[in-house]
């Protein structure tokens, strides 16, 4: 991997899907990735479940009076979303290798390796050689979102070493969970990555408070979406017709003092960027440093389970072999 820079380049990318359909979606991305490159980026953050689109009917009022709306719209959800590794996984890597860039994305994956019938919300984040670095799935749905999603573990709350920093993240409301927050500041997050679904009026200071409180450069995206260009979309037939702006964007970056460096962003797609001093970073920790000197270890612990917990366990799997037992040893054993 190459060396890390000193000043990064960043951009947060506010766009809307191609809605609940993967392959559109996908090419949609791959020349956002192109075009913030094109704009000297080297991270590319974009939005929470931007491929295939984030389930927003789980928010109207009401189904519209369509009996089994959800479960056909979870359906289309899954026919589109992700498997990771998989052909989309693949085509991202190479787009961030085109791009010579750090790419972050938020999908929803498919789970493919035991039920096949579980989604989760995902965050992948890609190195300039295309490698995945890091996928992360998101810990708590939030509320009605726990109909669609399931929930991750702690295998991938870790933060990882780019050319453009180390780098974190957390979806949405999972920024909310000040542990979560703590066991990446703890691994020396330089920037953190913030993809969400909320365009309301308190996630702007809860993204200024996560610079403020782990000197960290915050980069936050979120998607748009209009009523008004999916007025013949099923699984939105519980808004109604003048909802206007479903998700109104709101992306923006963030210093480790907490002010904006770019953005907000509001109702309509484009690409914010910001020069990032990774040495900002360390001169913001001099007077506070949560997971450092203004840590108290004696006083408070953290411990992460950082092990998966696959649904079965293959009995038929082979079973590791001890080495022979000594007589000696046994002997010592028998002591014990």
């Amino acid at each position: 991997m190459r060396e890390t820079l000193q000043v990064v380049r960043a951009s947060a990318v506010q766009a809307a899907p191609v809605f609940l359909d993967g392959e559109a979606t996908l090419e949609k991305a791959i020349g956002l990735i192109g075009e913030a490159a094109e704009g000297g980026a080297d991270l590319i953050v974009m939005p929470e479940s931007l491929i295939p689109g984030y389930p927003v009917w789980l928010w109207a009022s009401s189904d519209g009076g369509q009996s089994g709306l959800e479960a056909e719209a979870f359906a289309r959800l899954y026919a589109n979303a992700v498997e990771v590794p998989g052909p989309i996984a693949d085509r991202l890597g190479q787009a961030a290798r085109s791009a010579q860039a750090v790419v972050a994305i938020g999908v929803t994956e498919r789970e493919a390796a035991y039920s096949r019938g579980t989604l989760y919300n995902t965050l992948l984040v890609y190195g300039p050689d295309g490698e995945l670095l890091l996928r992360h799935r998101k810990l708590m749905p939030t509320y009605k979102e726990r109909t669609v999603w399931g929930q991750g573990d702690g295998s991938t709350l870790s933060v990882v070493p780019t050319p453009a920093g180390r780098v974190g993240g957390l979806i949405c409301w999972e920024n909310l969970m000040p542990l979560a927050r703590y066991g990446l500041y703890a691994q020396g997050e330089q920037i953190h990555l913030a993809p969400t679904a909320d365009c309301g009026d308190a996630w702007q200071p809860t993204l200024r408070h996560i610079g403020y409180e782990g000197r960290v450069f915050v980069v936050a995206c979120s998607q748009v979406l209009s009523r008004d260009a999916l007025s013949d979309e099923p699984t939105l037939a519980g808004f109604p017709d003048d909802s206007g702006w479903l998700m109104r964007g709101g992306s923006a970056i963030v210093s480790p003092g907490g002010d904006y460096l770019a953005g907000p962003l509001w109702e309509q797609e484009g690409i914010l960027y910001a020069d990032l001093d990774l040495g900002q970073v360390v001169k913001a920790k001099h007077s506070l440093d949560v997971a450092g000197h203004y840590a108290r270890p004696d006083v408070f612990e953290l411990r992460i389970n950082r092990g998966c917990h696959p649904p079965f366990v293959d009995s038929g799997a082979p079973i590791p072999v001890e080495p022979p037992v000594t007589s000696s040893e046994s002997a010592d054993r028998s002591r014990r």
